[in-house]
């Protein structure tokens, strides 16, 4: 009998938590151009993202590249979708970085999008809440959002979930702080919603993006992320 690989176990189970509380599925391509990769999103010609050293450009395509972030598709979603609207997206993305424990050159990451009519913080942290709660089947699991930046959200947030493993007491998962950082998130900003035609003034939008190689290894107990693309049975034969 055959196996799910712990990744694609992981983006079933993601797709199935969000379709039951009306997201849709949709994905766009892992080639992309820089217009819907970067300038779409409100990130600037200088911003360290361009920058080769992260970014796979498309040698004989000039202007393209290998998405560095789903958030490449929202834009292209929203031209096509009018709100109220509700979409999740699942693939790979790739980044040209040194690879160790925790990093890979590419890795798979699920990001979320819904704009609507009054959408706040409330509304992302609650769907948040929802999400991890059904992932990691802890019906007492807390978060918090502590503030940060990313271009295309203001204002900007981390996500933190109380550890799973010591329920706040401090352990080496958490190191001893009670909490993991799980993901980024945000309201859409007011210039990405102006590049997909939307009326920021009467709509409004949140934003996250969470790797799910990262909740794979929380979740199943993997300290190495080069485990899941090295074809080793011994690690598919256990799920």
């Amino acid at each position: 009998m055959g196996h799910l690989h712990p990744i694609s176990q992981m983006i079933t189970d993601i797709s199935r938590i969000f379709s039951k509380i009306g997201f849709e599925i949709s994905d766009g391509p892992e080639m992309e151009s820089e217009v819907n990769n970067f300038d779409l999103l409100n990130i600037p010609k200088d911003h360290p993202a361009r920058d080769m050293h992260d970014t796979f450009w498309v040698k004989d395509r000039p202007g393209f590249l290998m998405r560095t972030h789903i958030s490449a598709h929202q834009v292209p979603y929203m031209r096509t979708h009018k709100p109220p609207l509700r979409m999740i997206s699942a693939g790979r993305v790739f980044r040209y970085e040194a690879t160790d424990a925790t990093h890979e050159v590419q890795f798979n990451y699920v990001e979320g999008l819904a704009v609507d009519k009054g959408l706040s913080l409330a509304n992302l942290k609650g769907t948040l809440d929802f999400f991890l709660k059904e992932i990691f089947m802890m019906t007492d699991l807390k978060t918090r959002l502590r503030p940060s930046f990313f271009p295309f959200v203001e204002p900007g947030v981390e996500i933190d979930m109380s550890c799973f493993k010591c329920g706040g007491s401090g352990c080496n998962i958490c190191k001893q702080t009670g909490w993991i950082e799980i993901m980024g998130a945000g309201m859409v900003h007011p210039n990405v919603l102006k590049s997909a035609g939307i009326d920021s003034q009467e709509f409004s939008g949140f934003a996250f993006g969470v790797g799910i190689d990262r909740l794979a290894m929380l979740k199943y107990g993997v300290d190495d992320v080069r485990l899941f693309y090295s074809g080793d049975l011994r690690l598919v034969n256990q799920f």
